[in-house]
C-alpha cells in the first residue's frame, strides 16, 4: 500500500523528500508562481472544505481541467488529480440540501465531464455513499455510463475520513475489494491500515497537522507543530515502523515490523484486473467467517 503524506505546504513539493505527497487544489489556486515537484504526488480537489462553505462548487469543470493541467505541466511528477467530487457526509448535506443519491449522480456526472473535456489528464473517479450499499449503487452508476472501475489503475474511496468505526471502513474497502477495484482511501484513519491495508492501494493522511496545532513549535519561528515539516515527516516514520507502509501497484498482505519507510506486504492472490473472479472460487473470508461484504469510508476534502 502506498501513502501520501497530506501537506499544507506546496513548496514542500520542491525538496527532495523522497516520499509521495497529497496537496489540496485549494492550496495551489490562485498561486502565480509553483513549485517543481522533486517526487511524485497526487492532487485533493478541496471538496469537503468547498462543500462545507460554500454548498455547491463555485469553479466548473472547465476550470478545473484549466487548473489541473497548469499543475501537471509546471510542478510535474502528478500521479493523480481527484475529480469535483460530491461527499456525502451529514455535515455536507447539510449545507447543500441534497440527498445522498443526488451527490452520488453529482459526483459520477463530474467525472464523465471531466473525462470528455481531458482525457489526457489523470483523473481519477471516486465512489461516494454512506453505507456499502451506496458505494455499490456509485459503482454501479459508473458502470452503466460505461466506466469499467475493475478497469481503471485507480479509484479513489470518498466519506470515510471523518467516520469513527474502522470497521465500517474495512466493510467498504473490502466489499469494493472484492470487485476487483483497486482503491485509494482519502484521509482514513491511520489506525485502520492495519485492518484493510491488504484490499487497498493507497491512502493519505493529514492528522499529523491536527495533532502538532496542540505541541508548542520546535524552533521559535514555529507557534506549533501544525505545518512543521520535521514533525511531520517524524510523524510518518513512526507510522511506517509500525506498520510498514510499502507501495506495490496490486494490495497485499500488510506485515508489522520493519522501520524503512515502506510498508512490506506479502503476496496478493487478487486476480487481475478485469479478469472475471472464477465461479467455484469460494468467496473471500474475514476472520471469524462472512463474506467480507456487508451493506459503505487529509490535507482534508
Amino acid at each position: 500500500m502506498k501513502f501520501y503524506l497530506g501537506v499544507h505546504q506546496p513548496a514542500w513539493l520542491e525538496r527532495d523528500l523522497g516520499i509521495p505527497l497529497l496537496v489540496s487544489h485549494r492550496r495551489l489556486a490562485g498561486r502565480r508562481t509553483l513549485p517543481r515537484a522533486t517526487h511524485e504526488w497526487a492532487l485533493d480537489s478541496g471538496g469537503f472544505t468547498e462543500l462545507s462553505l460554500y454548498g455547491r462548487w463555485r469553479s466548473d469543470a472547465h476550470a478545473y481541467v484549466a487548473a489541473v493541467r497548469r499543475y501537471r505541466d509546471e510542478i510535474g511528477n502528478l500521479a493523480w488529480a481527484a475529480p469535483q467530487d460530491w461527499m456525502v457526509e451529514a455535515a455536507v448535506r447539510a449545507r447543500t440540501g441534497l440527498s445522498v443519491r443526488t451527490h452520488l449522480q453529482r459526483t459520477v456526472g463530474n467525472y464523465l465531464q471531466l473525462r470528455d473535456l481531458a482525457p489526457d489528464l489523470p483523473i481519477i473517479p471516486v465512489v461516494q455513499g454512506n453505507e456499502v450499499t451506496d458505494y455499490h449503487r456509485c459503482a454501479d452508476l459508473y458502470e452503466r455510463h460505461g466506466v469499467d472501475l475493475a478497469n481503471l489503475p485507480l479509484v479513489g474511496v470518498g466519506s470515510v475520513c471523518r467516520r469513527s468505526h474502522t470497521r465500517e471502513v474495512e466493510r467498504i474497502a473490502r466489499s469494493l475489494h472484492a470487485r476487483n477495484v483497486t482503491t485509494h482511501c482519502f484521509g482514513v484513519k491511520t489506525l485502520g491500515l492495519a485492518h484493510y491495508g491488504d484490499v487497498i492501494a493507497s491512502s493519505d493522511s493529514a492528522a499529523w497537522s491536527f495533532s502538532g496545532r496542540y505541541l508548542p513549535g520546535c524552533t521559535p519561528s514555529h507557534r506549533s507543530e501544525a505545518n512543521c515539516l520535521r514533525y511531520a515527516l517524524a510523524w510518518r516514520a513512526r507510522l511506517h515502523q509500525k506498520f510498514r507502509v510499502a507501495a506495490p501497484t496490486k494490495p497485499g498482505r500488510l506485515e508489522r515490523g520493519a522501520s524503512d519507510g515502506n510498508v512490506a506486504r506479502r503476496p496478493s492472490r487478487r486476480p487481475d484486473h478485469g479478469r472475471p473472479r472464477s465461479p467455484s472460487r469460494p468467496p473471500r473470508r474475514k476472520p471469524g467467517g462472512g463474506s467480507g461484504v456487508s451493506s459503505r469510508a487529509g490535507v482534508r476534502r
